[in-house]
This record gives structure tokens, C-alpha cells and sequence, in this order.
């Protein structure tokens, strides 16, 4: 699959992974992409910049995103690509979050994917193609520290990733996960360059190069989308020794919070 001539819908779009998937996907030749964020100046940016169009958007809120994705399918045509990007971070352990703090990522990191499928989804089935693209962080495949609303929410999208693979794929719909260890964006912050950047995050990659790995992945119809090689060796460790794995997790928390006096969002 290449977004040449296909109509392009990216959540999160004003920053980091998702003005990167913006800008390239424009430069690719996109016939529209669709610049969604709750940054109305960041969204405007992004898509002057690109030629786009730019949706001012909560994505946590159902109505807001099953409308935009309505009117675009009426005003654009049908969604060919969604890239289900936006996401938040904060917090920390269960026993501090506020409830409403794990319910509005919980609607933002999760939710706000569902109900963008729930929309885009009965056409797509209907011209037997379309293609649906998922941000969830290694936090949701090996978890992160520190912030159990995030690496919670983002272990579900992994899930509904899998399973709409998994379900639709043989109809013509294909599902992509990005699951990126460290990269340079807003959500990581100042802790890119920090200890617990260096220990948790993983190594820090630039939002072109995930853009690059993503239309890498578009163009082979390949499900998995990893940031750095060591992705699949951790992966590889965890499902061989979960307990070796959650003895070495534990010995890096004690190493997060001796450096860095506590814990740091994922990225």
C-alpha cells in the first residue's frame, strides 16, 4: 500500500509521530491529509504547511471524532488511511491517579480508537480495503515505568490491534501496530535527554525516522512496526522468561528512582 492519491486521517497530528506522518504522507502525494488535534494553532500549522486540512478535536470525546470522520468522509470521500496517533501521559501508580486522570486516558489512548473504527470501519469492509494504523508504545507490548494509566491503556490497544488483524484482515482491511520505544516528542519532554530516558525509554529515535518505518510498513502490509532492533529482543526475553524479565524490570525501577528521584510518562 502507498498513500499516493489516498485520503489520509492523522489524530494527533500537530506534534512528534504525528506531524511527521502528516508531512510525509503530503509529500508522498496524499490527495488529502487530514491534520487532527485538540492544538488548533499546531493543527493550522501543520496542514498550511502541507497543503492539508485541519481539524480541531478532542479525540476523547465520542461525538467530536465520530463527526469529523463523517464530514470528511462527505466532504473528502472515504478515509483510505487512519492513523489512530494521539495519546496522553501522566500520572503515576494506582494508588496516586486520580480515577478521572485513568479515565480520560483511558478515553484518549484507547476509546477514542475504538470509536474511529467503529465509524471508518463499515466502509472499509465495504470496498473490501483500508488501512488502520495504531500508535500504542512498547509500553503496551512490555510495559513502562511509572505510569500505570498509560502502559494499562496502551497494553489494550495492542489488543484491539491484534484483533481487528486478526478478524478483518482477510476482508481486505489491514491493521498496523507502531509500537516505538523512545522517540523525540512532546509526551517525552526534557526526559529524552535525561537518566531515566537513557534507562527506560530505550533508545531516543527522530519523528522522520518513525514516519519512514511507517510507510516502510504501509508499503510491505507488515503488522508490527518497531523503532529500534532491540524492540524484538526485549520482546523475545520477556515471552522466553517473564520471570527473568520482571526480576531485570524491577532491578531497572530501583535504578529509575535512585537517578531520577521517581518515574518519568513513556513515550
Amino acid at each position: 500500500m502507498q498513500v499516493t492519491d489516498r485520503v489520509c486521517v492523522v489524530t494527533g497530528g500537530a506534534s512528534g509521530i504525528g506531524e511527521a506522518l502528516c508531512r510525509r504522507f503530503a509529500a508522498d502525494g496524499a490527495r488529502a491529509v487530514v491534520v487532527v488535534d485538540r492544538d488548533a494553532a499546531g493543527a493550522e500549522r501543520v496542514a498550511a504547511d502541507i497543503g492539508g486540512l485541519a481539524e480541531v478535536v478532542d479525540v476523547g470525546v465520542e461525538s467530536e471524532i465520530t463527526s469529523m470522520l463523517t464530514r470528511i468522509d462527505d466532504e473528502l470521500g472515504p478515509v483510505d488511511v487512519l492513523c489512530n496517533n494521539a495519546g496522553i501521559a501522566s500520572g503515576g501508580d494506582p494508588l496516586t491517579t486520580p480515577l478521572d486522570e485513568w479515565q480520560r486516558q483511558w478515553d484518549v489512548n484507547l476509546m477514542a480508537h475504538v470509536h474511529a473504527v467503529r465509524t471508518v470501519l463499515p466502509g472499509m469492509l465495504a470496498r473490501g480495503e483500508g488501512h488502520l494504523q495504531f500508535t500504542a508504545s512498547m509500553a503496551g507490548i512490555l510495559t513502562s515505568h511509572g505510569n500505570a494509566p498509560y502502559a494499562v491503556s496502551k497494553h489494550a490497544v495492542v489488543g484491539l490491534a491484534e484483533w481487528l488483524s486478526i478478524t478483518y484482515h482477510d476482508k481486505g482491511v489491514r491493521s498496523y501496530l507502531l509500537a516505538p520505544l523512545g522517540v523525540r516528542t512532546p509526551m517525552l519532554g526534557d526526559q529524552a535527554d535525561s537518566e531515566w530516558g537513557r534507562l527506560a525509554a530505550g533508545p531516543i529515535a527522530e519523528p522522520e525516522e518513525v514516519a519512514q518505518q511507517v510507510v516502510d510498513a504501509f508499503a510491505e502490509e507488515r503488522f508490527l512496526i518497531l523503532t529500534n532492533p532491540v524492540a524484538q529482543e526485549w520482546m523475545a526475553f520477556k515471552t522466553t522468561d517473564p520471570e527473568k524479565w520482571l526480576r531485570g524490570m524491577r532491578r531497572l525501577q530501583a535504578r529509575i528512582e535512585a537517578a531520577d528521584d521517581g518515574a518519568a510518562p513513556g513515550g
